[in-house]
């Protein structure tokens, strides 16, 4: 088999074995993201992996540039792909990324054992929404449908109640109290 046939089978593998999982994500059929964590994990951390033409035969070039690797120090990155190599050299020649996914999956936790959060003022003043997040926050509690059409009949197109709805308005209450002047 060439190169190129062993690369076509291994692509087909990965996106048979990683459909629908939202940490594998193919950037293009040479070019793959995974991310070994959840989103929330603060030891969560994305490897990116390109192939060569020559690939599986060559190392796969393995990055931890990913902007969400941003909080990770230069330290601990480098741990993490020198402790990848030995495993990408056990497998050269064949298909290696389900089993390279699968070791850094097994030995996150050694790999981020020395791992301190880096903090930048970029990542500490933005608010990241994650998908998680975001199905944490459609559980609200059911409403029935005549407290549906009461908030719709009160909200505009886009759920804001309209400027002024808690304004008092002063005519009326000049007419229906205080004291005369008279």
């Amino acid at each position: 088999m060439t190169a190129n046939e062993d690369q076509e089978m291994e692509l087909e593998a990965l996106r048979s074995i990683y459909e629908g999982d939202e940490c594998f994500k193919e950037i293009s059929p040479v070019s793959f993201q995974f991310r070994v964590g959840d989103l929330e994990d603060t030891k969560a951390f994305i490897l990116d992996i390109s192939w060569p033409d020559t690939y599986p035969e060559t190392a796969p070039q393995i990055s931890l540039d990913a902007f969400f690797n941003n909080r990770i120090s230069a330290e601990t990155k480098q741990l993490i792909l020198s402790k990848l190599e030995p495993q990408v050299e056990a497998s050269l020649g064949s298909a290696m990324m389900y089993t390279l996914f699968e070791w850094a999956k097994e030995n996150q936790e050694e790999l981020m054992e020395n791992h301190r959060p880096v903090v930048t003022a970029l990542t500490s003043n933005t608010e990241v929404t994650t998908p998680s997040a975001a199905k944490k926050r459609e559980k609200k509690e059911q409403l029935t449908k005549a407290q549906k059409r009461r908030m719709i009949n009160r909200t505009d197109n886009k759920g804001e109640l309209p400027r002024g709805w808690n304004w008092v308005d002063v005519i009326k209450l000049s007419k229906t109290g205080g004291k005369d002047d008279d």
